[in-house]
């Protein structure tokens, strides 16, 4: 079967950056890899609704971000019952720090996904609290909060100037 041109023009455009995003967000190459793919996979599905809406990445990266929630509280289960499931990680795609990737991995996942959703997806603070389904503050709250944890965790000073 042939893809529409029209899907492989936005799957070619869009899918490096949520492949980045979905990485900082769950820490694993290949898992964002199947999550990113799934995703794209339901879009072209329904493209034809997918492609008239307003935002289609958008649409996309919540139904990643929606299954690497589902996969999490699965593997939260399982890890309950048998702690020898969760491998090791596979290293992080050129171009983005495996200390950032390290250093996002130890925040709460709420932070994590703030931090994420602003630096990498660039989305400002009201889209993301639409996105998550909080207040604004509570997004601003974990933004200063990922901020200051990673600026700990990363050695930054002020200026920006890692510290070993």
């Amino acid at each position: 079967m042939a893809v529409a041109p029209d899907f492989a023009e936005f799957y070619s455009a869009s899918y490096p950056r949520l492949l980045t995003q979905l990485y900082a967000f769950v820490g694993d190459r290949a898992d964002a890899q199947d999550l990113v793919q799934e995703a794209y996979t339901r879009a072209f599905a329904r493209w034809t609704a997918v492609s008239s809406l307003e935002d289609p990445v958008g649409w996309v990266r919540r139904v990643a971000w929606n299954l690497a929630i589902s996969r999490w509280r699965r593997a939260a289960r399982l890890l309950h019952l048998r702690r020898d499931l969760v491998g090791d990680d596979v290293a992080g795609p050129d171009g983005l720090s495996l200390d950032l990737v390290r250093a996002l991995k130890q925040l709460p996942p709420a932070h994590r996904e703030a931090a994420v959703l602003h630096y990498l997806a660039d989305l400002s603070v009201r889209e993301i609290a639409e996105f998550v389904g909080v207040p604004e503050g509570t997004i601003k709250a974990r933004l200063h909060r990922a901020r200051t944890t990673l600026g700990k965790l990363l050695s930054v000073d002020g200026e920006g100037v890692r510290h070993d």
